[in-house]
């Protein structure tokens, strides 16, 4: 049988690949759980987190708490307002007491409620940013969350390599197509399965901020998004090559955790990180250039409007550089270790040239 072309070999694989992905239910329901999850941040927060504190109030201390966001049900005594607190059906209870108010509570200051009481001292913004600290925070956790699940998902990769150096099905498949061309293509069918997922995503986010009450995000969020693609693309096509080659050192399914070990640190680095740090400005502007977190950390920083578009382009063209160079290291890796049976095969075996 004569061999295809790279090109040709390539497709053939990416389309093996994609057929076989997705005619398991896990994959489909992996990703509407992924939908699901995205209107649950989105939304969740907005419907539980907006109950404002039920109190109990008498007599002047009504007045006090005119105009706050507080629950007030008005009662006649203090004793009946303080069996209100005992009963649990207030968070606590705003008595008169001499010229001023108390706080009556069970066990715990309510510092929610104390809150309102306290008359802050007006604020100036010196650099006002468009979205708020909880805005930052749910758009960290969202980008995070997409760049760990997909970035988990190029484990298929690392799956279906060791399954086809256990089976001896690849003998059969570099009879006619190039290694080169079966990682290629393995990245390919991955990268093109992810895209659309994302694409999706990308046109249901909008949607569940509307149903959210966010709306007023879509003109911050929209630019951010716009450059999250490439960013998760490319780190995507990164951590693919670093599952490949975790794949092709062992022969055994049970094996593969003994290698996997890096491409974890890499895939859920940058999640832990960007979100420990991501009230940190300069440690999340060193983090948007490193590639391996940039994919997340630039993106966020483009949200919250403290990183210029030329930051970005330098950001994503240090990220295709190195893309570029894992796929050459991940290349000879995989080429050299692919058809190496047994025992786990040592990097520095799967380095040497070939004999």
């Amino acid at each position: 049988m004569a061999r295809a072309s790279f090109s040709q070999a390539t497709w053939l694989v990416a389309e093996r690949e994609m057929k076989t992905l997705v005619t398991t239910k896990g994959f489909w329901i992996g990703f509407a759980f992924t939908i699901v999850g995205l209107f649950a941040l989105t939304v969740l927060p907005t419907v539980f987190g907006g109950d404002d504190p039920k109190i109990a109030a008498v007599g002047s201390a009504v007045q006090v708490v005119q105009g706050k966001e507080l629950d007030v049900r008005e009662v006649g005594t203090v004793e009946e307002a303080a069996d209100l607190v005992r009963a649990d059906e207030v968070e606590a209870a705003i008595v008169p007491d001499g010229g001023g108010i108390k706080v009556l509570a069970l066990n715990d200051a309510p510092s929610d409620v104390v809150s309102q009481l306290v008359q802050a001292p007006p604020v100036e913004l010196l650099e006002a940013s468009a979205v708020n600290s909880g805005q930052r925070f749910v758009t960290v956790l969202v980008f995070g969350l997409v760049f760990l699940m997909f970035g988990m998902g190029g484990a298929a990769i690392a799956q279906s390599t060791v399954t086809e150096k256990q089976t001896r099905i690849v003998e059969i498949l570099v009879s006619t197509v190039p290694v080169r061309a079966l990682l290629a293509g393995k990245i390919l069918g991955h990268t093109i399965l992810t895209l659309g997922q994302v694409v999706v995503l990308a046109l249901a986010a909008p949607i569940a901020l509307r149903v959210a009450g966010l709306g007023e995000l879509l003109g911050v969020v929209a630019p951010a998004l716009g450059w999250f693609v490439p960013f998760l693309m490319l780190g995507f096509v990164l951590i693919s090559s670093m599952w490949a080659v975790a794949g092709a050192l062992v022969s055994r399914q049970e094996d593969l955790g003994s290698t996997m070990g890096l491409v974890m640190i890499a895939v859920m680095g940058p999640y832990f990180g960007v979100q420990f740090f991501f009230e940190n400005p300069v440690v999340l502007k060193w983090m948007s250039f490193v590639p391996f977190t940039a994919g997340v950390a630039m993106p966020v920083r483009l949200f919250a409007e403290q990183a210029k578009p030329w930051e970005a382009i330098l950001s994503l063209g240090i990220l295709a550089a190195t893309v570029v160079t894992i796929l050459l290291v991940a290349s000879r890796l995989y080429t050299n270790s692919l058809l190496q049976t047994g025992a786990r095969v040592k990097l520095s075996k799967a380095w040497a040239p070939a004999e």
